[in-house]
């Protein structure tokens, strides 16, 4: 079990890609029933986000990417690849690099994490990490 001072910077991390109500649902997890589960969510969410790729660094992978998150609000999806790194002039994550499909297939580029966050979209707490090419397998597969 880790500490209080351990989980309030676990959680700490987890603000830059998740929005409060997210984030408060799981805190809310822990003092329950499942406690052990939620406790350990938070952590290797955490360690995710704290060691994905950054900016540039699967560049030249292209389809063999991994998509470190998945992010999703109705029909619509953002697969993250990469994030950005923080500087002491730019602290906070701002964007990320991933395919975004809003529902008419996707597109690869740069995405607003804030904007995402403001605009309520969820990150799937159960996503485990694929390549790109994995993911896009998968969604023609469900649009066929």
């Amino acid at each position: 079990m880790k500490t209080a001072n351990e989980l309030l910077a676990a959680i700490q991390t987890l603000r830059k890609f998740m929005g409060v109500t997210q984030i408060d649902a799981l805190y809310e997890g822990i003092r329950g029933e499942e406690g052990d589960f939620f406790e350990t969510k938070i952590f290797a969410m955490a360690e995710l986000v704290s060691t994905m790729p950054k900016t540039y660094e699967q560049e030249e992978l292209g389809d063999e990417a991994i998509v470190s998150l998945h992010y999703f609000r109705g029909d619509m999806d953002w697969y993250i690849t990469e994030r950005d790194v923080e500087t002491p002039d730019e602290p906070g994550q701002h964007q990320a690099f991933g395919l975004a499909d809003l529902g008419y297939g996707g597109e690869l580029g740069y995405i607003s994490i804030v904007e995402l966050i403001r605009n309520g979209v969820e990150l799937d707490l159960y996503w485990k990490p694929c390549t790109l090419a994995a993911v896009r397998a998968k969604r023609e597969k469900a649009a066929a």
